[in-house]
């Protein structure tokens, strides 16, 4: 059976998360065990960590710095959400006209200047809407927390991408690699703040 989210469905749930709402709202679990590691977390290896509901089997190592490889340059959440950003109560209110204040304000000149360019980006998928079996809107996240465990995501912390050459395969359990153009900047439906990263999709990376 094919799912289908839904659009609405998807804005407000990010609505919700952005605004720190309590209780997560309640979405079908995929079928299997949710494994998962943050995406380009350093691991130390000097200090013990205290146990979490996340397991290990999945190891990814910190990004390198972006180089081009195949006409896309490689990013990683390190740098995509390597820097402060604080969504106050004023930018989370509904807007309808343009406002003083911007989520832009707060990101970086070095990152704005991604907007437009074709990425490779690694990262957990969360599929908002599929078509014939074909994931044809998503998430990529920095890590499964956000929907396994109930954590409060930061706003750059997900990019929300449209696939614009046909639908991918969903993979839920481990980091998948997707490829496209990025759009760096505030990013509002009806009136509502939903993100600072969106991005057109063109494929998902084969796995070795």
């Amino acid at each position: 059976m094919a799912l289908n989210v839904g659009r609405q469905c998807a804005v407000a749930l990010v609505a919700l998360w952005i605004a720190g709402c309590g209780k997560q709202p309640q979405r079908p679990e995929p079928v299997g065990e949710i494994r998962g590691t943050p995406i380009n977390a350093a691991i130390p290896t000097n200090t013990k960590t205290a146990p979490t509901h996340e397991t290990s089997a999945v190891q990814v190592a910190r990004a390198p710095e972006p180089e081009p490889q195949g006409g896309y340059l490689q990013l990683g959440f390190d740098k995509l959400s390597g820097f402060n950003i604080e969504i106050s109560d004023e930018l989370l209110v509904p807007q309808t006209n343009q406002v003083a204040k911007s989520a832009n304000d707060q990101i970086p000149q070095e990152i704005k200047e991604l907007d437009q360019k074709k990425i490779s980006l690694r990262g957990f998928m969360l599929p908002l809407k599929v078509e014939g079996g074909l994931v044809t809107e998503l998430l990529i996240m920095k890590d499964q927390s956000m929907c396994c465990f109930g954590v409060t995501p930061k706003i750059h912390e997900w990019v929300s991408v449209k696939m614009k050459n046909g639908g991918v395969k969903p993979i839920m359990d481990e980091p998948v690699t997707l490829m496209g153009t990025l759009r760096v900047g505030e990013t509002r439906e009806n009136g509502y703040l939903v993100g600072i990263y969106s991005m057109d999709g063109h494929k998902l990376a084969e796995r070795n």
